[in-house]
């Protein structure tokens, strides 16, 4: 299993992650009930000098779970927004698409 990482910087990731989700709802997104619940799960499950947290393993472990989700979204959305088939296109837009140049024909025939 590979490490996770600081709880703050997970924390900050959801927050990032949150805030563009939340961009088209038009309301700021710190007034979501999403912003609110994370928050209040990781004030309530922070370790301080007079309590040990042992939630807060699992809690992270579920953050990190749920900020590698609303990424992998967020980027297939992307995807799928600049490569979804917008109909048909010329075999020279194709090319362009994966970096190709299609060879040009002596005599000014291609």
């Amino acid at each position: 299993m590979a490490a996770l990482g600081s709880p703050l910087r997970t924390l900050r990731g959801l927050l990032r992650e949150l805030r563009h989700a939340g961009g088209r709802a038009g309301r700021p997104y710190r007034d979501t009930p999403a912003y609110q619940h994370v928050i209040a799960a990781f004030r309530a499950n922070r370790v301080t000098s007079e309590q040990l947290c042992r939630a807060q393993q699992e809690l992270h472990f579920q953050a990190a779970t749920y900020l590698c989700l609303l990424r992998s979204v967020r980027e297939h959305e992307a995807l799928h927004q600049e490569y979804h088939g917008r109909g048909e296109r010329s075999p020279e837009e194709v090319a362009g698409l994966v970096g190709f140049r299609l060879p040009q024909q002596p005599g000014g025939k291609g």
